[in-house]
């Protein structure tokens, strides 16, 4: 890995990346689709067959729909079992404050020649 990092810039991979970009927005679907990998990552879930769908339809069934709701009539169903959940909730906001306290957001530059440019005349 060490050879490869030192063979391989950072400017070598921005080229490579603008490059892409380029054939990407001119219609190379093997472009855009390298690209969509790294920048929304592969989908997770598999859709569902057109047999599937068609099934579900005639039976009036949506899996969406039981997802969002199971949650809800479980709570109904079995109020003693979440009896915690507003506690539960009061911790998560404590940690994400504590966490949002701690760690700084990240800051996104458009155009990183520039924002170093701006950091080395002021110091």
């Amino acid at each position: 890995m060490g050879v490869l990092l030192g063979a391989v810039t950072l400017d070598d991979w921005r080229d490579v990346v603008n490059n892409a970009k380029a054939a990407a927005k001119t219609g190379d679907a093997q472009a855009r689709a390298w690209l969509a990998q790294y920048l929304m990552g592969r989908p997770e879930g598999k859709a569902p067959t057109p047999l599937t769908v068609v099934v579900q339809q005639l039976n009036g069934a949506d899996p969406l729909v039981e997802r969002l709701a199971q949650p809800v009539i479980h709570r109904e169903r079995y109020p003693g079992l979440h009896s915690d959940d507003g506690w539960e909730t009061q911790i998560r906001a404590l940690v994400a404050a504590e966490l949002a306290s701690k760690v700084k957001a990240a800051e996104t530059i458009e155009n990183p020649e520039a924002a170093r440019f701006s950091e080395e005349s002021s110091g």
